[in-house]
């Protein structure tokens, strides 16, 4: 019998899809040796728009314990993140008056790249993270984490601690809740009353304009535009008061809110304007999400055909980042060893293993000047600006860069 899914939100019945990924491997599931490659498994993946809410989402097939516990992403191997966290901090301290009166909570605080920042400027702060072994690395820089999933279990062992947030940052973690109504109820009750949480995450807009397929994997249960976000914190008595565009994970929105009883806290211009972006493009109608599959379709055919093309010429290709992404567009693709001889990746945690999936073997970034391979193939593409630069020297061996979404570019 034939189970009726159900919207994580609203809990209309989902029956429209925005694009069938057939099945793969966690996306961040990487493998120690051949044991543990006979012993893979692979779940549906499949992205699905609910009709009412118009939250997309996949299933939750694989509890969020197995995929967070012991995490092997890092935030603080990019360089370009850790900035952007320094950033956040400097303008959120300035714009908040922020002191050492003041509390500031981070849910899903990795390593403490975020954290790090205020504990610089004497602001007392607190980690919130699943992953024990990333939470460890966050303490040695002198983060104080707290090792669990956030909820209202956890924002209410909190408050009986005494302990309420002026600010709370949670970046890239809504889209990896499953209960997203019971995540967003704890923020209700750690926030303080006059306190601010601000809320960031790829925009679904961007997803669909510009084929960012690839960041569909198991552990993103939910992808966000700010007409579905809005919605939920309503429904817990949070309101959006304000929103900056980023060009992170290739185009974010950062929204800010607070208790829906403040007075002093209006829409911003910039809200406004990006609540009238969202109208523009439709999302609010199921017409937006149609037609995005064939696109899909074309980024597959593109990027095989090149690479088909570069092992009948007798060119060497090779991938950098082993990235979640990168794996669902590898898997997606049927891409392998067959194609590409190896990847690379600066985190430690990732080398001398093999991609879910793909069985790819990682290495350390200097076998690249081993290799001297033809094509280098960034798989995290929202980096390829940084990782080119890194990796410039690829040119003396006349190397050239090979971006595969939203088209493929070849960057010599």
């Amino acid at each position: 019998m034939t189970t009726t899914l159900q919207c994580r939100f609203c809990k209309s019945n989902l029956t429209h899809t925005l694009v069938d990924l057939g099945k793969t491997p966690l996306a961040n599931s990487y493998l120690k040796d051949t044991e543990a490659i006979h012993a893979e498994k692979e779940y549906p993946l499949h992205a699905r728009v609910c009709g009412n809410c118009f939250l997309v989402q996949v299933e939750d097939v694989v509890p969020p314990e197995e995929i967070f516990s012991d995490y092997a992403y890092f935030s603080s191997y990019s360089e370009s993140w850790v900035e952007h966290a320094r950033q956040y901090a400097n303008k959120q301290i300035d714009r908040f008056s922020l002191d050492a009166n003041s509390l500031v909570m981070e849910v899903a605080s990795n390593d403490g790249y975020l954290l790090q920042h205020f504990i610089q400027q004497n602001i007392p702060v607190l980690g919130i993270e699943p992953a024990a072994n990333v939470a460890k690395v966050a303490e040695a820089k002198g983060v104080k984490t707290e090792v669990a999933f956030f909820g209202t279990e956890t924002a209410k062992r909190l408050i009986s601690k005494g302990l309420k947030a002026d600010l709370i940052a949670a970046n890239n973690v809504m889209a990896h809740v499953p209960d997203i109504n019971d995540f967003i109820a704890g923020f209700k009750i750690v926030l303080s009353q006059q306190g601010v949480l601000t809320i960031e995450f790829p925009h679904l807009l961007n997803l669909i304009n510009y084929v960012q397929f690839d960041t569909i994997y198991h552990e993103h249960y939910s992808y966000l535009s700010l007409l579905t976000v809005e919605k939920i914190l309503k429904a817990h008595n949070l309101k959006v008061f304000d929103v900056d565009e980023l060009s992170t994970h290739g185009g974010s929105l950062r929204v800010y809110a607070s208790h829906d009883n403040r007075t002093d806290l209006t829409a911003s211009k910039s809200l406004e304007r990006a609540r009238h972006d969202e109208r523009i493009s439709q999302l609010d109608k199921m017409s937006a999400y149609q037609g995005f599959a064939p696109r899909v379709e074309h980024v597959r055919e593109a990027l095989l055909s090149f690479l088909e093309q570069a092992k009948k010429d007798g060119k060497k290709v090779v991938a950098y980042g082993a990235a979640a992404k990168g794996n669902t567009l590898l898997n997606f693709c049927g891409i392998g060893t067959n194609l590409l001889e190896f990847v690379v990746d600066r985190n430690i945690e990732k080398q001398n293993k093999y991609l879910p999936g793909s069985h790819l073997f990682v290495y350390a970034p200097s076998k690249i000047t081993e290799a001297q391979p033809d094509f280098v193939l960034i798989l995290p593409w929202n980096l390829a600006d940084e990782i080119s630069s890194e990796m410039a020297h690829i040119k003396e061996w006349g190397g050239k860069f090979a971006v595969p979404i939203p088209e493929l570019d070849i960057i010599s």
